[in-house]
């Protein structure tokens, strides 16, 4: 976690991957190409109505991928991302803001991409690991350690930076990007992270291109120069995990799964006031 400097803007920016920066599901583009439609239908069927996690799916998908890696590489490289994309890192970067790539797929993708872009050095990437020698494996180094329902647990890169005493700006088009969203200062949603944000009443504003949040970004360091940053902290409680779920689980307890919204009220533990949670 980049300490925050003297001089710099209280703020992190964490976007989403897929069908985001990139303008396709490249993990979905190549389940597609690659699985049996009635297979794969049948898991994100599951994913989508709660019975499992995007951990339990991931580990499912990937052992049904072919052999042939060259050929799942290829599409991957194929899919086409927000030109908008690089310029908007680097004007962060220049602002001493920290841009993370933090992505709930497979993940192995995603530098690549990043080298391709000419930004591999500019942003930090947090995903999952997937590896293939002889056979397709994935590992989650970036999941919850008591909380399995996430391969990458977005919530605790958005606690992390809000630790380290930062607002967090969340980026993001869709589901999986739901966690992220609940403890982020603001929220730039397109896609169904827009009805997401406006069913739980979370601070945001729609999307299309990372050439508008370019224009956003620059008036926002203007903003700090000026005394006057437009996104700042804000109070947040509990709406998953650990905390709130208890350890363990596989996938969101219902209502929850369906709602998307905590069954009742959190007890929230000693010294878990906004400053002071870290995620876990």
């Amino acid at each position: 976690m980049p300490p925050l400097a003297p001089g710099q803007p209280p703020l992190a920016i964490l976007v989403d991957y897929d069908g985001t920066i990139a303008l396709t599901d490249v993990g979905d583009t190549i389940m597609k190409a690659f699985v049996a439609a009635a297979v794969w239908e049948e898991l994100e069927e599951a994913y989508e109505t709660g019975r499992i996690g995007s951990r339990e799916i991931m580990a499912r998908e990937i052992s049904l991928l072919p052999s042939d890696t060259a050929s799942v590489r290829a599409l991957a490289a194929a899919q086409p991302h927000d030109d908008g994309f690089p310029r908007f890192v680097r004007r962060a970067r220049a602002a001493g803001i920290p841009v993370e790539i933090v992505s709930d797929g497979f993940g192995f993708f995603i530098e690549p991409a990043m080298r391709r872009l000419g930004i591999a050095d500019d942003v930090a990437i947090v995903t999952s690991r997937t590896t293939f020698d002889g056979a397709a494996r994935i590992e989650f180094p970036n999941g919850h350690p008591t909380c399995f329902v996430c391969g990458t647990c977005k919530r605790s890169r958005v606690l992390a930076h809000q630790a380290a005493g930062r607002a967090v700006v969340f980026i993001g088009d869709g589901e999986s990007d739901r966690y992220a969203a609940g403890y982020a200062d603001f929220v730039f949603a397109k896609r169904s992270l827009v009805r997401i944000c406006e069913g739980n009443g979370w601070p945001h504003a729609r999307w299309d291109s990372f050439a508008e949040l370019d224009e956003w970004l620059a008036g926002e360091v203007r903003a700090f120069a000026a005394g006057t940053p437009t996104v700042t902290r804000q109070a947040h409680e509990f709406l998953c995990g650990p905390e709130l779920w208890g350890p363990g689980l596989l996938a969101p307890p219902r209502p929850f799964a369906v709602s998307g919204r905590a069954a009742g009220p959190v007890d929230r533990p000693a010294g878990s006031g906004p400053a002071d949670r870290a995620g876990g």
